[in-house]
């Protein structure tokens, strides 16, 4: 092989100016998007309004392959990574890409929070079963499981390769979801899921999400307790930084119930008492006067973008707690 490499440079010089002086066109495809129509020789890009991203990342994965022979690895891997997938596919993910030990899943179709939020949740329920079936089999295995980052927002999409190579196109997600989701996961330990603000605002009303059954260690008969902690996240420079951390996963006993009530859309539990529900308020409405100018911000970014539908795809309704 013989490399042009003065000429290549060149080129890709031109080609960089050519793209800064012409701008490509933006095309709003809320309710019509499709990955497979996605150009890659044309100078388009596919925006989406609101897309959720949940990010997840095997812990100490190179660790994992010391001192194993190789078909022992790859066991591993399909084990981990392969069920995390199957859990994207249950809740009907509209996009998965897996980067070696890790990966994402995008959501922006029907309840496309909701369905996130269960597949992150699920993923600290295969986590811990994952975690503890390696350790039976292999003791001297080091301290792993998957850590989950979850966000929101604008992205745009394009097919980004050569034409006429398929082998050879991916789609590009541009945007903070995806950007935000890993620096997340990067910031946190198996069991613990952290979400930006943006992704709080959304669910902080759901009381299915919110607060717990009330099982002990899956003993039922106790009271029902808040879930979630405040976090700032590191390495966010904006007010999505505000977030919160989520330190359980379902439950043995009303987990498939629970679950299945966010899916259908329900958020109200009778048996919530006014003084936790109180907790809850203060909480998704800012505790804090720099929280809430952060959520006021962010609701009023999520309001003009929304203004530029110009006919609201049904499946896109207004987020619990917006302004």
């Amino acid at each position: 092989m013989t490399i042009e490499l003065n000429a290549l440079l060149k080129t890709l010089s031109g080609r960089t100016r050519e793209k800064f002086e012409r701008m490509p066109s933006v095309v709003l495809k809320d309710g019509s998007f499709d990955v497979e129509k996605l150009p890659v020789d044309k100078a388009e890009w596919h925006r989406l309004t609101d897309v959720v991203a949940v990010m997840f990342d095997l812990k100490s994965s190179t660790n994992l392959e010391k001192g194993r022979k190789p078909p022992s690895t790859a066991s591993i891997y399909d084990a981990g990574v392969g069920g995390v997938v199957q859990i994207f596919g249950k809740f009907d993910a509209d996009f998965v890409d897996i980067q070696g030990d890790g990966g994402f899943a995008l959501f922006w179709d029907e309840r496309h929070y909701e369905r996130a939020m269960c597949a992150a949740i699920s993923i600290h329920n295969f986590s811990d079963d994952f975690e503890s079936q390696l350790k039976t089999k292999w003791p001297d295995a080091p301290t792993t499981g998957f850590k989950v980052g979850v966000a929101s927002g604008q992205i745009l999409a394009k097919r980004v390769g050569l034409p006429r190579h398929l082998n050879m196109q991916e789609p590009v997600w541009a945007g903070r979801p995806v950007n935000y989701a890993a620096k997340a996961a990067q910031q946190t330990e198996p069991g613990l899921t952290l979400v930006t603000g943006s992704v709080w605002d959304a669910l902080a009303d759901n009381d299915y999400l919110a607060f717990s059954c009330g099982c002990d260690d899956g003993v039922p008969g106790g009271e029902p307790s808040f879930l979630w902690e405040e976090r700032t996240l590191d390495k966010i420079p904006d007010d999505e930084q505000f977030g919160q951390v989520l330190k359980s996963g379902w439950c043995e006993n009303h987990g498939e119930d629970y679950c299945n009530a966010i899916l259908r859309g329900e958020t109200f539990r009778a048996e919530i008492s006014e003084k936790l529900r109180s907790r809850q308020t203060l909480l998704a409405s800012g505790s804090e006067n720099e929280l809430a100018e952060a959520r006021k911000r962010r609701a009023q970014i999520r309001k003009a973008l929304e203004a530029e539908v110009p006919q609201r795809d049904p499946r896109f309704q207004p987020r619990p707690g917006e302004l």
